[in-house]
């Protein structure tokens, strides 16, 4: 008897979608399961250098929560690649001007950093209000 680890290949994955509501959810415990659910990670057949995940969609992404001190004291930096250039901003603004950009940075830092991390990053999508543009896709609801 020939006994050998099965080797999951792109044509396994059947990529569902799952609509994931971030109202009054709290960042991180959010966006670690959005990444295991991007990564494959609940697929019986999940193998590291293979996409086997979900297409993901995040609506009300603009009620997310922090805990402690986080809307004030956490900053996220980006360089202009002039010298002098690095620009941050609180948390607590980003909420306010963008809040779909606190939710990808959380997942994108949970992936891979990779050619594969870059791949899984497209399949989410994040919206600020509870309206999305994936209702073909009939999404179905993933508990947190």
């Amino acid at each position: 008897m020939k006994k050998y680890t099965y080797s999951a290949k792109n044509t396994d994955n059947q990529n569902k979608w799952s609509i994931v509501d971030a109202d009054g959810a709290i960042l991180g415990r959010l966006a670690s399961v959005v990444a295991s659910r991007l990564r494959g990670k609940h697929n019986p057949l999940f193998t590291p250098h293979v996409d086997m995940g979900d297409s993901i969609v995040v609506i009300n992404a603009g009620k997310i929560r922090l805990t402690g001190r986080k809307l004030k004291q956490k900053l996220y930096y980006r360089h202009s690649g002039y010298i002098g250039g690095l620009k941050s901003i609180t948390a607590e603004k980003l909420l306010e001007k963008q809040p779909e950009d606190l939710i990808r940075f959380a997942v994108k830092g949970m992936l891979p950093k990779n050619r594969l991390g870059t791949r899984l990053f497209k399949k989410l999508k994040v919206y600020a209000g509870s309206n999305h543009p994936h209702e073909a896709q009939q999404p179905e609801a993933l508990p947190l």
